[in-house]
């Protein structure tokens, strides 16, 4: 015969409440992120254009979503720096970090690079798409590409081509200049934006491939001209520069990019709101307008498509840089 028990009769309800609570404490918790910092971790020294997009992002996020985005610069070659500070912490989504085309580039340039961007780390959106110009001595006489590239077939390896540092996104679109062109010149690696810049007002190299911000003052003041952009369309910040392509070069096609990322394992609604925020924050107009002056086109994207653009790019860089017989680091 069952027995009437009226302390298990109390008990039951409460039993079956905390049940409840403990299955649903965890998807609470999760419909709270953030609710606290985000640190994002920035591959770059402080004061460059990367640095501030992550800047311009970072106080955006915040404002979205109420929690303070604080960037943390972790310079060093490769990311390596910072991917190692994105990995040792917890995939909750508290750690993220930016990468980049440099990122895709080192997969291929360095021989052995202690992380991998496409299984280590989960896309939330891309940031940004800029161009480099193709950018010549108001006193050289090149009125247009196609000019530099007729003389350059003329004398092959006559011409000086100036650059950053060999392995630079840069520096591998001159190479990838070289053979979409037909064309054979000497490149000129230079420690920094300013030395190749210098050295392409005293003529000693022709023409210098770089961000256009980088030479800007010097463009505006007649001192260099540009002679074209770098991707397949016109670039938002530079409207009135033809492209290399309608410079009579097929094909040639380079568009660097920052992204977020986190770390994989995040959870996919931590991705999903972070995304959300940024797809907000991009379309806005004045964060638009603040990142195009930094030459800078905003805009965000799905997971997927950056993802794909990773992929994609680091196919197309290590091609470049076994053709150009660059050694690996």
């Amino acid at each position: 015969m069952k027995t009437f028990d009226p302390i298990q009769r109390l008990f039951r309800p409460a039993s079956l409440a905390l049940l409840l609570l403990a299955v649903a404490y965890p998807a609470s918790v999760q419909a709270k992120y953030p609710d606290r910092p985000i640190r994002f971790v920035v591959p770059f020294a402080a004061g460059g254009v990367a640095d501030s997009t992550a800047r311009i992002v970072a106080d955006k996020l915040a404002e979205k979503l109420g929690q303070r985005f604080y960037v943390e610069n972790q310079p060093g070659a490769g990311g390596i720096t910072a991917a190692r500070t994105a990995l040792s912490a917890a995939a909750d989504g508290y750690t993220l970090i930016m990468l980049t085309n440099g990122t895709a580039v080192s997969v291929s340039l360095f021989e052995k690079l202690p992380f991998d961007p496409v299984k280590d780390f989960v896309a939330v959106s891309s940031l940004g798409f800029f161009d480099f110009a193709f950018v010549t001595s108001a006193s050289s006489g090149f009125k247009t590409l196609g000019e530099f590239v007729a003389a350059a077939k003329a004398k092959p390896g006559a011409l000086n081509v100036g650059t950053i540092n060999v392995g630079s996104t840069q520096n591998l679109s001159a190479e990838l200049f070289k053979t979409a062109a037909g064309i054979d010149f000497t490149l000129v690696p230079y420690r920094g934006n300013h030395d190749a810049e210098v050295g392409l007002l005293q003529g000693d190299v022709s023409l210098v491939i770089d961000s256009y911000s980088v030479l800007q003052g010097n463009i505006e003041g007649g001192k260099l001209k540009a002679l074209a952009s770098s991707g397949a369309s016109r670039s938002e910040s530079t409207p009135d520069l033809p492209t290399v392509q309608e410079s009579g070069v097929s094909n040639y096609d380079v568009v660097s990019w920052n992204a977020l990322f986190a770390r994989s394992g995040t959870p996919p609604d931590v991705i999903k709101t972070l995304n959300a925020a940024l797809q907000d924050i991009l379309g806005d107009a004045e964060t638009k307008k603040k990142m195009l002056a930094l030459g800078i086109e905003a805009k965000a994207g799905t997971p997927d498509a950056i993802e794909d653009r990773l992929k994609s790019d680091i196919d197309k860089w290590r091609a470049v840089i076994e053709k150009a017989h660059i050694p690996k680091q």
